[in-house]
């Protein structure tokens, strides 16, 4: 039963992946959609090392990802002024409206899902969709060797 849960999860994100790449504004990959929606939901400024853990990348990718999101207007990048090796991010407002823009655009990718699933469905399925990753996330922190 495991695998065929995982199996399923790993297929849905795959497939989701895919639809979502194809409607992002152009120059947007997902990973930069994700960033930004991250800052929309949080507010607030976070260095490249807390959002690397949060998205359980590496600092090199992440890095790259903020710098592309620089150089295209959507997020500033500050040095910290108590600590020079360290930068803080936030999103910009040009960012805020690239990221209102592709949640325009996803929207009406998965009204085919939402209809053939039920709205009542997928909120039902929500909570333990997040506990699962909850659970997840708490093992990978606790094995993750990167400090803290």
């Amino acid at each position: 039963m495991i695998i065929a849960l995982f199996s399923e999860i790993v297929m849905v994100e795959t497939l989701t992946r895919t639809r979502l790449a194809r409607v992002l504004p152009k120059g947007m990959e997902l990973s930069h959609f994700m960033v930004l929606n991250h800052f929309a939901r949080l507010g607030g400024e976070r260095t490249p090392a807390q959002l690397a853990r949060a998205f359980r990348v590496t600092k090199g990718a992440m890095t790259n990802t903020l710098a592309r999101l620089d150089a295209a207007g959507y997020v500033h990048i500050r040095p910290d002024w108590e600590d020079g090796r360290r930068k803080w991010v936030a999103l910009s407002p040009t960012g805020r409206a690239a990221r209102d823009l592709a949640v325009a655009a996803i929207e009406p990718v998965f009204d085919d899902v939402v209809a053939g699933l039920g709205l009542d469905r997928m909120r039902s399925a929500l909570p333990i969709l997040r506990r699962l990753r909850e659970l997840l996330d708490e093992d990978a922190a606790r094995s993750d060797p990167r400090p803290g």
